[in-house]
Order: structure tokens, then C-alpha cells, then sequence
């Protein structure tokens, strides 16, 4: 595979680092932008804020180290953005500053990305967007298991700001015809999480109804960021970004039966197939889970 030089926005964040340290393993040049930088071994850095436009365009035609001085044929162009700079979720901020900096910092980011001629951008959208996560009040999904194809209804800051984004992306993607590939980015999970969170996770599986009992593991994220750097030729796509299997022990008709009651079963379903569907990177980009939760955590602990 051809290695790449890769805009990393949001790198030092909970999932950022570690999509950066699996992209990196890869053999690919990374330049991390974001507010902090992030101390990792080989990352370059570049503290600049999303939200202001002509930042992302001078970061996104700059050197990343001084090692690129040295041939004397100009700035490289780099060959891939992914974004995942953004306010993590509500309750941070103000609504209405989550909505701003999350929607005007996607947008600056593709528009450069795209006025500069960078074919290949990765977007962090979110799972919030069906619209259980943060909603007011226990709501059922329309149909399960949740799709890509989805109508998608948040009715929250957050998950409403990753909606915005995914038009937005669709929007530079029509006039430039270059691939934009929008990842619904599941319930990250650090590797040293399963110890902490998961044993109460399985004995309270209720508390996970929220996420729709999804998980996705940092470093199977990295890998599926990696997919969609080679992956080319697809134009504008979503795709949910979560592992195989649900974050509990009971059965997928079972756990949704259970907690989802009365809403539709849109196709068969595998025992544990996640109700965040990940059947369209399976399919399309060939991922392959590598970090399922039962590989970390004994069952009944």
C-alpha cells in the first residue's frame, strides 16, 4: 500500500490518539492539528483551532517538520484529511457553541481540504445521530438494527451538529466528485476501559440502552480509518463504525425485545450481531474485528 501523508484533526482526543498511533504502524506521515498537541513517538504537530477558516487552509498547505525543508521542491501536498477535531458531546459546552465550533469547523475543514485539491477526507461523524443517545426522555429507534440508510432524527446539539456535517460532506463531495467517507463513530472504548467499565456494563446491561449497546474499540477505529484510506473510488459515503457483537451478554432479539419493545426487526439478526449495524464495513471496506470485548473481560465477573 502507498503510505500517506496525512491532516489529523483532533488528534489528541480519546479516539484521535489512538486512530494516529494504528495510522502511524502503517508506515503513514501524520500531522496532528488540534488545540493540544499530542505526545506520541514519530506524530508532527500543529496547534491550530478548526473554527477559523484561513487556519485550516494554512495548516493544510504547511510544512509538518523540518525534515521537509530539506529537498527544496516546496510544501508536500497531503494526500488525506481525517477530521475528528470536535466538542465530544453535549454538556460540555453551551448548545449553541457545540453546534457552532462542530458545524463551522467541519465546514472550513473540507472546504480547504477540497479547494486544495485532497481527494480523500474522513469525516467523525457519530452514533448520536439516530437520536437515542442524547434525547429527552427513553425513546425507541424506528426499526433496528440501526443502518446506514437510517432517517436519521437527533434532537439534541451534538448529535443534530454531526447530521449538519454529513450534509455538509455530501455537499463538497457532489462539486468536487472526490471521496468523502463519513464514519457514525460508536461508543469508543480505550483498551484499558474493558477492566473498568465492562463488568458493569454486563450485570447492568440498562445502563448501555442509551447507545444502543454499542461499542467501538480505539484501535479496531484505527483500522477502519486505515480501510477508508485505501478504499477509493466510492464518493460520498456513511458508514457506521462499531465492532461486531453488542456490549452485553444477552442475545441481539433478546436484548432488543427486552429494551427496544415493539420496534421493528427490519432482517435476520446473528445471536450477537450488534444493533449498530456493522455489516457495510465488513462488506464493503473487508474490516475485520480485532479487539472484541471477550478477548478482555471474563463473562460473569
Amino acid at each position: 500500500m502507498t503510505k500517506k501523508r496525512i491532516f489529523f484533526t483532533g488528534g489528541a482526543g480519546k479516539a484521535g490518539k489512538h486512530v494516529i498511533a494504528y495510522l502511524l504502524e502503517q508506515g503513514h506521515k501524520v500531522m496532528n492539528v488540534d488545540l493540544r498537541p499530542l505526545d506520541h513517538p514519530g506524530v508532527d504537530n500543529l496547534v491550530a483551532d478548526i473554527t477559523d477558516s484561513g487556519q485550516m487552509f494554512n495548516a493544510m498547505s504547511s510544512y509538518t517538520g523540518l525534515d521537509e525543508l530539506e529537498p527544496g521542491t516546496g510544501v508536500p501536498k497531503f494526500d488525506a484529511v481525517v477530521h475528528f477535531a470536535a466538542v465530544p458531546r453535549i454538556l460540555i459546552k453551551p448548545d449553541n457553541e457545540t453546534f457552532r465550533i462542530n458545524t463551522t469547523g467541519t465546514y472550513n475543514v473540507i472546504e480547504a481540504a477540497v479547494k486544495l485539491g485532497i481527494r480523500k477526507i474522513i469525516i467523525a461523524s457519530s452514533e448520536t445521530t439516530y437520536g437515542i443517545c442524547f434525547s429527552d426522555g427513553q425513546t425507541n429507534p424506528n426499526t433496528l438494527p440501526l443502518e446506514e440508510d437510517y432517517d436519521v432524527d437527533p434532537m439534541d446539539s451534538y448529535g443534530l451538529s454531526k447530521v449538519v456535517n454529513e450534509q455538509t460532506a455530501r455537499s463538497f463531495q457532489r462539486r468536487s466528485g472526490f471521496d468523502i467517507y463519513a464514519l457514525r463513530i460508536g461508543n469508543v472504548i480505550e483498551p484499558h476501559e474493558y477492566a473498568d467499565l465492562f463488568p458493569s456494563y454486563l450485570a447492568h446491561p440498562e445502563v448501555r440502552r442509551r447507545n444502543a449497546f454499542c461499542y467501538i474499540d480505539a484501535r479496531d477505529l484505527g483500522q477502519i480509518v486505515d480501510l477508508c484510506l485505501k478504499k477509493e473510488g466510492l464518493g460520498y459515503q456513511i458508514f457506521n463504525a462499531g465492532n461486531d457483537q453488542n456490549g452485553a451478554i444477552i442475545p441481539s432479539k433478546e436484548l432488543a425485545a427486552t429494551f427496544f419493545p415493539g420496534v421493528p426487526i427490519t432482517r435476520e439478526l446473528g445471536e450477537h450481531e450488534a444493533l449498530f449495524s456493522n455489516r457495510k464495513i465488513r462488506e464493503i471496506l473487508g474490516f475485520r474485528e480485532q479487539h472484541n470485548w471477550q478477548k478482555y473481560v471474563q463473562q460473569g465477573t
